[in-house]
């Protein structure tokens, strides 16, 4: 696939209104240089922001193309087919010849991707079990079946067996699998436990972004209750502890779900939008801890399963990072 930035002619008359997807796929097509790409994968390129107009990303692909309009395709470098082992530090919660069980950091991505072709999950587990892993799909490398996002830490169960890879996704895609959050998030939930229901899809208006939608989506469960409130001086509410329980498992599922209900967690730099701590009787420790919080305050605390092998029932918990634990300490400060 070419990956050298591709800046096609501006668009003739007689294609005004096509889709740009299809757009697209036609120019690499009619290119002699050997560039074609597949409508699909110029598709993918859209959402995924490698196409520009006229220095502005487009996210679109059915987006209905004008006369004179100068598209820009950049793919990404490609991604190795097979990720380099590297030794990257891990916390290891539970393994055996079977399964490993990690306590992932914030900040490490779990898969290599285009803009993370290294230094993630997958390139340190590689280094770390040798040999003893399997050719899982023909290739070696750890059976990744679940996945969380870069900047929420906790609990990630990986396969090293193909029979422990096949067992283990078919626990995720039956829904048989315990898992449990902790969130941060802005103001008190009202009530402060229930459940939220809601299908997840893409945000028609901004395809980087996940929503609740009416149509296209995938049926989402999150059940949530209130661990903790937390108050200014004033006795206003700032924020709370919450521990949402997972039914299903879809893309920024509870950071979705909780912003629904005016809850958005602290630090989502895509669904928190900015939030003013003026109005809040706030010291100034506990002001600079809110605004700064760099990521958003989720942590997978609880993990549980069937051990894909054995039968025999498996129970992980996580503490709080201290990153997320400190800013609750800055917030309630012990007596």
């Amino acid at each position: 696939m070419p990956t050298a930035t591709q800046i096609l002619p501006p668009v003739p008359a007689d294609a005004a209104g096509e889709r740009l997807d299809r757009y697209l796929a036609a120019c690499f097509a009619a290119a002699d240089d050997g560039a074609a790409l597949s409508r699909s994968r110029l598709k993918a390129l859209v959402l995924e922001g490698h196409v520009r107009l006229e220095g502005a990303t487009i996210t679109d692909p059915s987006r209905k193309i004008k006369p004179g309009e100068v598209y820009t395709v950049a793919p990404p470098e490609p991604v190795a087919a097979s990720p380099a082992a590297q030794a990257i530090p891990l916390a290891i919660a539970y393994e055996d010849d079977q399964l490993i069980v990690i306590d992932k950091p914030p900040g490490l991505v779990v898969h290599p991707a285009p803009g993370n072709p290294d230094c993630t999950l997958v390139n340190a587990l590689l280094h770390h079990c040798g040999d003893s892993l399997s050719g899982i799909g023909g290739v070696r490398r750890p059976g990744i079946v679940h996945r969380i996002d870069k900047d929420t830490s906790g609990l990630v169960v990986a396969a090293k067996t193909d029979r422990a890879h096949q067992a283990m996704a078919a626990l995720f895609a039956g829904h048989d699998i315990e898992r449990a959050y902790d969130a941060l998030v802005w103001g008190h939930p009202n009530p402060p436990h229930g459940s939220i229901e809601g299908a997840i899809g893409r945000d028609p208006r901004d395809r980087k972004r996940m929503a609740i939608v009416a149509k296209g989506g995938k049926p989402a469960l999150t059940h949530y209750r209130t661990e903790r409130l937390i108050y200014d001086a004033k006795g206003r509410p700032v924020c709370a502890l919450v521990r949402c329980t997972l039914e299903t498992g879809r893309t920024h599922q509870i950071r979705v779900h909780m912003t629904s209900r005016g809850n958005a967690l602290i630090g989502d730099p895509v669904y928190g939008g900015r939030r003013s701590l003026q109005r809040f009787a706030l010291d100034e420790s506990a002001r600079k801890a809110l605004a700064g919080f760099p990521r958003q305050a989720l942590h997978a605390a609880v993990l549980g399963f069937r051990h894909p092998v054995s039968g025999k029932r498996m129970h992980f918990e996580s503490p709080l990072p201290e990153d997320f634990a400190a800013l609750l300490r800055t917030l309630s400060p012990a007596p």
